[in-house]
């Protein structure tokens, strides 16, 4: 359990510190493996990050509410796959 933990906080991590569009909003020895916190370095931006989210059957993923911005639930019950489907749209992600 704890390396498919590990694996899926590693995918979704390195899409946030890989791509200009989003930010962490934890420092690297503080972030979670459950709960994966980020923002867009543009807020005009979200409705359309928030738009390809809702087609592609992410739910939950806006807000947070000490941080705002996104907040991705990675608990044990999620495979890898749906992590996957969020890193996909990240990646996909052209405003």
């Amino acid at each position: 359990m704890e390396a498919r933990n590990k694996a899926k906080q590693e995918l979704l991590y390195a899409e946030i510190d890989r791509n200009d569009f989003f930010k962490g909003t934890t420092v690297n020895e503080d972030r979670s493996w459950m709960n994966v916190t980020f923002v867009m370095n543009d807020e005009a931006h979200t409705a359309e990050f928030l738009k390809l989210c809702k087609e592609a059957n992410i739910n939950g993923i806006k807000g947070h509410r000490s941080v705002g911005g996104f907040r991705a639930s990675i608990y044990n019950a999620l495979p890898i796959e749906s992590v996957q489907v969020l890193v996909n749209v990240m990646k996909n992600f052209k405003p």
